[in-house]
């Protein structure tokens, strides 16, 4: 969800913080947009035909979106803030959304190169797909209206940590105060390699977990434990590290999520979602942003990369060391992002129950 508050946020308050200099970003959007080549569906098969229109109109009010953008970045670069339509506005939030915080497609457990701001994932790939294997969707069968209910990440040699809102959704509290259980007729497990075929194939093999105990769930936090077991012979990857410490500052520090955004009608605007995110919902993206406020002391990290609610219970990573800073569990359209810091729990008995990898 994007950063900063009110009607005219984040084009007012936080572009020229994420950019730097607009018109260079402007020019840069123009120049993009100038050398698409729009497809044609001429002479195409008649099964084929209606899904490139569809296509071509996805791609045209794409186009259209970001031009009204590079008009806003202009004016704000100008200093004519007063001057900015709502079209510009809202075109201004796409490009800050599709270049300055993208949800970037995961496919084949990989990433497309990227340029510009967000160059330095490529640098940083090896450590990033060593991340992207440990997320997976969490998957439950038996559910009355759900197939799959959020994000898990493997935080120990046979722990997964989600949300509690993601965990209540399969499991439930036994009677007389009990440990937590399985719903009676579900089951659930965490698949990682749910994502966007490329050219019709689906991605290679990637084992799920299959989860067979609720470990707990957290009193004071939004946070769940499973435990799981690999469903093959290949066996668990190893568990990802956790940061045992806070990182010398976090306001700034650039962080990513892992997760699957799903479409988020509830907290978001239904036509923004349909133009920046194309549709495509439910599989595994790489969002890139930066912490951007932590009081010490406290259980709430706040973050802007762009999620929506399929994303409870992802990571959120440091770029630089790769530790899980913190548990996403939800944001605010226009507001921001929440999390919880995870190195604040290093003495919890809970995450000491659960062995988690703490780094």
């Amino acid at each position: 969800m994007p950063n900063g508050s009110g009607r005219v946020s984040p084009v007012a308050t936080a572009t020229e913080e994420i950019f730097g200099d607009l018109r260079e970003v402007a020019a840069r959007v123009r120049g993009n947009l100038e050398a698409e080549i729009a497809e044609s569906t001429f002479e195409l098969p008649a099964d084929v035909a209606p899904a490139a229109e569809f296509s071509r109109f996805a791609r045209e009010e794409r186009a259209r979106v970001l031009e009204a953008g590079v008009s806003g970045l202009e004016k704000l670069a100008a200093h004519r803030e007063d001057e900015l339509g709502g079209d510009e506005l809202f075109g201004v939030e796409a490009i800050v959304l599709l270049e300055g915080r993208p949800a970037i497609l995961v496919q084949r457990q990989d990433f497309a190169p990227q340029h510009d701001e967000w160059a330095v994932l490529d640098g940083q790939r090896p450590f990033i797909r060593e991340s992207l294997t440990r997320v997976g969707r969490v998957e439950v069968t038996g559910h009355p209206r759900l197939d799959w209910v959020g994000t898990g990440f493997l935080v120990g040699p046979r722990t997964v940590m989600t949300n509690r809102h993601v965990a209540v959704e399969f499991s439930r509290l036994q009677d007389g105060g009990g440990p937590w259980a399985f719903e009676f007729g579900m089951s659930a497990r965490v698949d990682p390699a749910e994502e966007l075929p490329v050219d019709g194939v689906p991605p290679g093999a990637c084992a799920p977990y299959e989860i067979t105990e609720i470990i707990g769930i957290h009193e004071d936090v939004d946070m769940a434990l499973l435990r799981v077991e690999p469903s093959s012979d290949d066996g668990l990857p190893t568990p990802l590290a956790v940061a045992a410490d806070a990182p010398a500052s976090v306001p700034g520090r650039p962080v990513y999520v892992i997760g699957y955004p799903a479409w988020d009608g509830r907290r978001n605007e239904p036509e923004s979602m349909r133009r920046i995110f194309m549709d495509v919902y439910n599989v595994k993206r790489l969002q890139p942003g930066v912490a951007t406020d932590f009081t010490p002391g406290g259980l709430v990290m706040k973050h802007d990369c762009s999620t929506l609610g399929g994303n409870s219970g992802s990571p959120v990573f440091d770029l630089g060391d790769h530790r899980v800073l913190g548990l996403h569990f939800g944001g605010r359209y226009r507001t921001g992002n929440f999390a919880v810091p995870l190195w604040e729990l290093v003495d919890d008995p809970l995450l000491a129950a659960a062995d988690v990898n703490w780094v």
